[in-house]
């Protein structure tokens, strides 16, 4: 019989959860900001309130039970209630909003994401705000746990039934080169195929991306760098090294290189990539499209407007865009 002196919370059900999904007491108390005990005590108190045991706490990694694998689904359908209820309680009077949490890509954390939340705090009084910076992969995983609420992260791979999508920006990709070492007006690729070419790290989404662009085009590129850094990379190409291929978005990221890279278009097919605003479907009501309406001028303003007085061919590529 279930122990009539334990309650089932939220609180429990939400540390069931990040126990699962991470594996291990002291990675779901990292995810949580807990202490690994405080972990161990919530998924006991579960136990005796449900009256069967959940996990396995001696496998590696944490294992369901049989009577876990039932409570599993049961568990994530009352956590993505509870959100859904709060959502709609936040509809009528958003200054009610206790908590949310975001995920953004880290191309935004120096400039867009700061103006956001302040812009939202000074509306959202009570709420407490929970920031992620991170690579779109790792900010979806935590999407999917329900670590986090809303994530803005390159739309590539990033879509599933359980999502909702709304599109922000195209981000096109461009040749970052040493200074004064391309003829513009000669043959653009050739004189880059010469030089060594600085790749993004193929463990980032869009260091992929750029890759399979590159084999489609049939081009052979040897390997000689690899580096995971916007800054490394244009630290490099500016001190000579090679050239590489970035996006607007990186190539701002490095403001201390930008007076010493040259940039162009690519001299091949054009490629970008899509910056989208991700959600659980459902489970936030309307906020993810008001704080998709929020990001869109901060964009146009922040980013593609410099952008484009800086690189007047981006005009056409680089765009905010709409809701439709």
């Amino acid at each position: 019989m279930p122990d009539t002196q334990s309650r089932m919370t939220l609180w429990a059900i939400e540390i069931f959860l990040a126990a699962v999904e991470t594996g291990a007491i002291l990675q779901a108390a990292k995810k949580l900001r807990v202490s690994p005990s405080s972990i161990s005590q919530q998924i006991t108190n579960l136990e005796n309130a449900v009256g069967a045991r959940l996990i396995d706490r001696a496998a590696r990694p944490l294992a369901l039970t049989s009577a876990g694998a039932l409570f599993h689904r049961r568990a994530q359908i009352i956590l993505g209630e509870a959100q859904q209820a709060r959502s709609e309680l936040a509809r009528h009077d958003l200054s009610k909003l206790s908590r949310l949490s975001l995920g953004m890509i880290e191309d935004f954390d120096a400039d867009v994401t700061p103006r956001l939340i302040l812009d939202m705090g000074e509306e959202l009084k009570s709420c407490h705000f929970v920031l992620e910076t991170g690579a779109s992969y790792h900010l979806a995983a935590m999407l999917e746990s329900r670590a986090l609420d809303v994530i803005v992260a390159a739309d590539l791979n990033l879509s599933a039934d359980w999502m909702e999508i709304h599109p922000l920006l195209d981000d096109p990709f461009m040749i970052a080169a040493p200074p004064g070492v391309i003829d513009r007006k000669g043959d653009v690729l050739a004189q880059l195929l010469k030089l060594p070419f600085i790749r993004y790290s193929s463990m980032q989404m869009m260091g992929r991306q750029i890759e399979a662009h590159i084999n489609a085009l049939g081009l052979t590129i040897p390997r000689r760098f690899e580096l995971d850094s916007y800054h490394a990379i244009m630290a490099m190409v500016a001190g000579g090294a090679g050239w590489t291929i970035t996006t607007p978005l990186g190539f701002t990221r490095a403001q201390r290189f930008r007076a010493d890279v040259d940039v162009m278009p690519l001299p091949f097919a054009p490629l970008d990539r899509r910056i989208a605003l991700f959600a659980r479907k459902g489970a936030m009501d309307r906020m993810p499209g008001d704080i998709a309406e929020r990001l869109r001028p901060l964009l146009r303003d922040m980013v593609v407007a410099p952008c484009v007085a800086d690189m007047p061919w981006l005009r056409e590529t680089l765009r905010v865009l709409s809701s439709k």
